[in-house]
């Protein structure tokens, strides 16, 4: 175990931070500059203004056993009461950002979790070594494990959260319902004991009626959750439910429920102190879901009423009560057409979706949490609770969102979207800066983004613009789902349900599909660019010649004639962009034809060294695509999420375009791959076997959770090359297949 100590380090460009150990001093370099934006980020989008001397001192420096956003954001926090933190890392997190923010870090082990951020041996040597006087679980690894509570209380040591017997009591979720029944709470039908086996559960679900929802006793985020339609899924579900569970909770217990079909998962946030009151505030929708996992959330919910969300409050209270709850709590409902609710489970800990319940009630959570474990008393009363507005979080994602499989590697160019209106109407809640590294052994989350309005229409259009401004680069993400979703004409009615992305992409999610409006937007702002590219270009070689400034206006370029071809659409599209000098405001002035688009003039100020390329058309409409890189014929670029590869031809290669060949791409279907990096869990076919297609051959986790990969075709196994246990690189090859055998008259 190391220590490092960052407190008292100088201010300036770069700064140097030794890492002790028992052997020796390795010094290692980092730039301010990368970690200035969470640095100075003490002020949340909560109430500046408040005056602490009311509350009295709560700890002198807090642990957070934590990584990640989580770490970050109660490090802020704390950083506003004025306490003292530690961080906790593995060796893989030895540099992230929660380790450079944090007044001192404590290397807790290796990077896999069930040895470093479960460690609780270890974590618990830090805390004295530290002198730490509380803990802050932030949310996954020990935040709802009871076990870790009693170990603090052993010690002497505050847990900022829940009672170890509260948490006992609502952190299982076949307990939890066994009290939400107790205390007058809608609850599902369901099975509120252990399953022993997969012949039980067979029992059960034929005895609930199907469809059944499987899930991991001690968990949430989606993990260890099944849906079953019928005995097959069951069986299968059963065992890749128990899987997940023991990979990432320790504990592979499953419970099984009445899938409600048609449901909107709404949850209500409440805040109890030692002294008996319990706050309950406005709900979060978290029904956009992929898998059981949320995508985006927002508060409030656009179907519940004034009188629903009192009695889902006061129903949270009095669950709250029966078990003595103290800290930040979630109880998570179901909700019907009909504004039904049904207990679903209580997550005694804080919510990945807390910040949009602090943005529309101005309160920040986690300081109330300190307070309340510091035994203060709650100030605000539930009347004083009010709407402020609407808000929506976006959980950005390092992950295909075509095939749902996560993504590693380097971020070699991070840029997160900022408030433009002076009005903090855009929160990133992130733990990385450019240059972080996203791992195979942790949660793929990059980002919770966040935007306000006054109303949902005006958080919408905040979301839309903060999202075609963050710039990712060096993996693969998720902002083009997410951007079509809050673009959807279904999410910006309100009506939607948890099915919502598998009604709208039955066939999965393929990117976004220009119309005439978004594509007549692309192939003008392509033309503006390349017409820009070549004024500059132009500029600079005339300006080797040493040509005056009059003269070189007048030989500069007037107008390019363009074919753009865009991606998934088979016809180039005709650009004509004239240059008409300089404008006004100083920069160069552009005229732009199109087909589907009347002529419009752009002079807008954008550099090309930027990845952030806006334009305002003629109707008045904004709109921001970012500039990816180049290609040999045009250049890659992201509009409205989606990444589109850009070709420009003038009429001379235009015409010669069509004798161009076609490179064919090789044929897979004799091959598993591995979807993404990860493990190999199992595998479930030899050399010899015979399959069907959509046989399940092999499962891989990656991130905590396992995947199935199955046979696309049916045919004979010819090779596995990989056992349990083995790591595997994306795009590995698997297992192989006899080639197909050719038909008698095919084959003469």
């Amino acid at each position: 175990m190391s220590l490092h100590l960052a407190s008292a380090l100088p201010r300036r460009s770069a700064r140097w931070v030794c890492q002790l150990t028992a052997t020796a001093i390795r010094p290692r370099f980092f730039h301010s500059s990368n970690i200035a934006r969470q640095a100075q980020a003490v002020q949340l989008q909560t109430d500046s203004a408040q005056d602490y001397s009311q509350y009295g001192k709560t700890f002198d420096k807090i642990l957070i056993a934590n990584r990640g956003e989580i770490a970050c954001r109660v490090i802020r926090t704390c950083k506003k009461m004025g306490i003292k933190t530690v961080a906790i890392h593995s060796d893989a997190d030895v540099n992230s950002l929660h380790v450079q923010l944090a007044d001192e870090a404590v290397n807790v082990g290796p990077a896999p979790t069930s040895q470093s951020y479960l460690n609780i041996p270890n974590i618990l040597k830090a805390i004295k070594d530290t002198g730490a006087q509380a803990v802050h679980p932030g949310y996954g690894f020990l935040s709802e494990n009871a076990i870790f509570v009693k170990a603090l209380d052993d010690a002497g040591v505050t847990f900022i959260g829940p009672s170890e017997y509260a948490m006992a009591a609502m952190g299982d979720k076949i307990q939890s319902k066994i009290i939400a029944k107790e205390s007058k709470v809608n609850i599902i039908p369901g099975f509120n004991g252990v399953v022993r086996d997969v012949d039980h559960a067979l029992e059960i679900s034929r005895e609930i009626g199907y469809p059944v929802m499987l899930k991991a006793s001690a968990g949430g985020g989606g993990k260890g959750m099944r849906i079953a339609w019928n005995d097959e899924e069951v069986r299968e579900g059963f065992k890749i439910a128990k899987q997940e569970s023991l990979a990432s909770f320790g504990d592979d217990r499953l419970l099984i429920e009445k899938f409600i079909d048609n449901p909107r998962h709404i949850e209500i946030q409440i805040i109890s102190d030692k002294h008996g009151n319990t706050l309950y505030l406005p709900e979060r929708e978290c029904s956009i879901q992929r898998r059981n996992q949320k995508v985006i959330e927002e508060a409030p919910s656009t179907h519940i009423d004034p009188k629903t969300r009192k009695a889902m409050g006061e129903q949270a209270v009095m669950l709250a009560k029966h078990v003595k709850y103290s800290s930040a709590g979630t109880v998570e409902f179901l909700v019907d057409s009909q504004r039904n609710f049904y207990f679903l489970e209580m997550n005694t800990r804080l919510q990945v979706e807390h910040p949009i319940t602090e943005y529309i009630t101005g309160m920040d959570l986690v300081e109330q949490m300190i307070r309340v474990a510091a035994g203060q008393k709650l100030i605000p009363k539930q009347e004083d609770i009010k709407i402020k507005g609407w808000a929506i979080e976006s959980r950005v994602y390092a992950e295909d969102p075509e095939k749902y499989l996560p993504s590693i590697g380097r971020l070699s160019k991070y840029i997160e979207p900022t408030s433009t209106k002076g009005q903090n109407e855009v929160r990133c809640d992130s733990g990385i800066v450019e240059g972080s590294e996203i791992s195979i052994y942790y949660d793929p989350m990059i980002c919770k983004l966040c935007t306000h309005g006054q109303t949902r229409e005006e958080a919408i259009e905040n979301m839309k613009r903060a999202l075609d401004s963050y710039v990712i680069k060096g993996v693969t993400h998720n902002i083009p789902l997410l951007r079509e979703v809050v673009s959807h004409d279904r999410f910006a009615s309100g009506k939607y349900s948890t099915k919502f992305l598998a009604e709208e992409y039955p066939t999965g999610f393929k990117g976004h599909s220009p119309d005439a409006t978004s594509l007549s937007q692309l192939v003008s702002m392509a033309g503006l660019i390349h017409a820009k590219r070549e004024l500059r270009n132009w500029a600079w070689g005339a300006g080797r010649e040493a040509l005056l400034f009059e003269e070189l206006h007048n030989r500069a370029p007037r107008a390019w004639d363009l074919f753009i071809g865009v991606q998934g659409v088979e016809e180039k599209l005709p650009v004509k962009v004239e240059h008409l000098g300089k404008a006004s405001n100083g920069e160069d002035e552009f005229e732009i034809s199109t087909p589907g688009m009347a002529p419009f003039r752009s002079s807008t100020a954008w550099a090309l060294e930027s990845p952030l390329i806006t334009n305002t058309f003629g109707n008045g409409e904004e709109v921001t695509l970012q500039y990816l890189e180049t290609l040999p014929l045009g250049f890659r670029v992201q509009h409205l999420g989606t990444k589109f590869d850009i070709t420009v031809n003038t009429p001379a290669q235009h015409a010669l375009a069509k004798f161009m060949p076609i490179k064919e791409k090789a044929s897979t279907t004799n091959l598993i791959l591995s979807p993404m990096p990860g493990s190999v869990v199992s595998v479930d076919v030899k050399p010899g076997d015979m399959v069907a297609e959509g046989t399940a051959v092999a499962t891989i986790e990656a991130m905590k959770m396992a995947n199935v990969l199955r046979s696309v075709r049916a045919g004979k196994v010819k090779s596995v090359l990989v056992k349990p246990g083995d790591s595997v690189a994306g795009e590995e090859i698997l297992i192989e297949f006899e080639d197909e055998a050719k038909p008698k008259e095919e084959a003469k």
